[in-house]
Order: structure tokens, then C-alpha cells, then sequence
């Protein structure tokens, strides 16, 4: 099932970015663990990111630390914040925005289905491979 594997892969490739950050920053107090479908990402003080599948309703679900909890659909390659205050931001965007501000270390979370890490098609969001 395609959402199976896109989740599946959005959290192998977050988990991967969070492991290296974690490492590269020296981040002692830090901890990434992801299984069975549910990626939990510990920054000590900062406070715990837990990012899981929600198959019945085909969505990632985030509990963040900074801006609560929140719902993505997979549309076009990339998931979408189709509710709330923050409808139409992209995982990623979110994601790395509030890293890069809480914690100081720049992360690359946005590959797309299409086109993995190469990071084509980000100019746009419009992707066609």
C-alpha cells in the first residue's frame, strides 16, 4: 500500500537526519529511537517530538514540543497540514523551521517521494517526476 511506504520511508529518512544531527552537534542530552511506526525524537530540556503513523486515516500524526499536536495528509509527494492554524505547511518546513530555532542545527528533512534526496522538485512543491 503506497501509504504504508511512503510513511515507512518519511520516518527511516527523518530518523536517519535526526541521528546525524544528534551526532554532529554533540547533543548529549539527545536521543532518537523509531519503531514499530512511531519516531521519537528527545531533546532533554527542549522536550520530546513523537512523530507516528495513523494508517486507518492515512496521515503522520506529531506531538511537538513547541507547536503541539498535528495532522499531516500525504498529497503530491509531501505531507500537508490540511487543518488548523497552520493548514497547507508542509512536514518538513515545520519540522525544520522549529529545529533550526529551538535547537540552532539546520536538518534536511524534505525529500519527496519522487525525488528521494535529490531535492528537485522543493523549488515549487510541484513534482513530476
Amino acid at each position: 500500500m503506497r501509504y504504508h511506504r511512503e510513511a515507512d520511508h518519511t520516518l527511516d529518512v527523518m530518523f536517519e537526519e535526526f541521528e546525524r544531527m544528534i551526532e554532529e552537534a554533540d547533543m548529549l542530552d539527545a536521543d532518537v529511537e523509531l519503531s514499530q511506526g512511531v519516531l521519537t525524537l528527545k531533546l532533554g530540556a527542549l522536550g520530546t517530538y513523537v512523530i507516528n503513523k495513523q494508517a486507518p486515516n492515512r496521515q503522520l500524526w506529531v506531538s511537538s514540543p513547541v507547536s503541539g499536536p498535528m495532522r499531516y495528509d500525504f498529497a503530491r509527494g509531501f505531507w500537508v497540514n490540511m487543518r488548523g492554524g497552520d493548514e497547507g505547511r508542509f512536514l518538513h518546513e515545520v519540522l525544520q523551521d522549529e529545529l533550526i530555532a529551538n535547537v540552532g542545527f539546520e536538518v534536511d528533512l524534505s525529500p519527496c517521494s519522487h525525488c528521494s534526496k535529490d531535492n528537485a522538485c522543493l523549488n515549487t512543491y510541484d513534482c513530476t517526476r
